[in-house]
This record gives C-alpha cells, structure tokens and sequence, in this order.
C-alpha cells in the first residue's frame, strides 16, 4: 500500500455516524454551523443510497463524508443557493420521480487526511450512484475557498477563469476540476456566511454520458470550456 493511501473504507451513511459527521464538520467548517441530527436524519429518510460517510478503519473514526439528492434542475437555475437547493439541508426536496440531476450538497474531508484519495473514493461512490440511477449528470456547488485571497483584484468569474485555466490554485475547485467536472456558471450567493469564498461558488457538471443526447450540453457559457464529448475515464 501506497505511503499516502489512507486504510478507509467507503459505505453508505448509517445513524451510527451522525456523532462522528457533526464532529468533522465542525473541524472543516469552523465558521458556519455544522449538522445538525434532525438534518442527517432526514437525508436518510429522504435518499439513503446518496449518503456516503468514509471510515478510518484502524480507529474507526469517520473522515470522509458527501451527501447527494435528486433534483429537478427545471426548478432552480445557475444562481440558486445552497439554502435552496437543499430545502435549509433537510433535502425535502428530494424528486426521485421526476428529477435527473444527481445535486451533490456535500463533500467534506478530515484536514489531517487529505492527500491520501478519500476524496477521489467519495466521488466514485457518487458517480456510480448516478450511473446506477440512469440519471443524466451530477451538479454542484464548488465553493471558493481562496477566493477571500484575491477578491480586491478578482470578480469571483474572473477568478474562477483562471482556476479553470490553471493560474489558480483552489483547493476545492481544482480538485473537482481533476475528477472529470466543469464549471458550468458562478453562483454569487450560494454559502452567504462562508468567509473563504465569501458566498461565491462555481457550479459545476459531471455528464453521464450513458443517458446524455446532445441537446443535454446546450445553454453552457463556453468561457468556461467545452463539455467533455466522450465519456470520461472515471
């Protein structure tokens, strides 16, 4: 085994975790409230097979979590925030009957684990949820963290621009970036209290190109790049 590949296993979410999810968000998100039990509750109630936690297996400590619902996109647009998109992170929302898009409302890693491929195990478990489900693509919220650091000289499209041109760094863009997503539009309201990105995030894309026809790329603004043609490797 690789000195970086962290001993963890990807499963789905049970109500054994709830105790371990509040307290790593409370070490990722120091600023903004974490969840809260009547939230996880409900996501399980909601869409159990889109709750994934990551588990360290030497202590069994969770380290890793992401958190999906199924969405009609019809009913929000590019700048809807997160408040909404997630019914206040309850997940009500959840249209299984009628939604295609598989919306990724969470991914959060341990910051003393990061490195070692749990984000990549999290996002394949996603993705072969969506593939399982038929769904036509995956849409996220990418939230800026870096962008605090440029916001005196950057509007958050210029500074998402270089990101996707690789003159920026961003620690959760670029990564999302290397697993097979891409921007779609800036959300400029979409975490209103998160001081890193300062509210901003990009929304960004995963095709599953098993279902996806052409007209299913039109309507990207193609600043951002064109839509990946042929299914990705992932």
């Amino acid at each position: 085994m690789s000195a970086k590949a962290a001993p963890v296993i990807v499963r789905n979410t049970r109500h054994a975790d709830f105790d371990g999810i509040i307290a790593l968000s409370r070490r990722v998100y120091p600023e903004i409230l974490p969840w809260g039990k009547d939230q996880l509750s409900s996501h399980l109630r909601m869409f159990p097979d889109g709750q994934f936690v990551a588990i360290d297996i030497a202590s069994g400590r969770v380290v890793g979590v992401s958190g999906s619902l199924i969405v009609l996109w019809d009913d929000y647009h590019m700048h809807t925030n997160w408040v909404d998109l997630t019914d206040h992170g309850m997940f009500t929302n959840h249209d299984p009957e009628h939604g295609h898009t598989l919306y990724a409302a969470e991914v959060m890693v341990d910051p003393d684990m990061q490195g070692r491929g749990i984000g990549k195990k999290l996002y394949k478990a996603r993705r072969e949820v969506c593939r399982r489900l038929g769904l036509l693509r995956i849409r996220a919220g990418a939230r800026l963290r870096h962008y605090h650091k440029y916001a005196d000289k950057l509007t958050p499209e210029e500074y998402v621009l270089q990101v996707v041109r690789g003159d920026i760094g961003d620690p959760t863009l670029s990564f999302q970036l290397k697993q097979g997503f891409r921007v779609i539009g800036v959300a400029n309201q979409y975490l209103r209290h998160d001081p890193e990105s300062l509210g901003h995030a990009a929304v960004i894309e995963w095709v599953n190109h098993k279902v996806a026809n052409r007209p299913d790329f039109a309507g990207r603004d193609p600043k951002y790049g064109k839509p990946r043609k042929k299914p990705s490797s992932f």
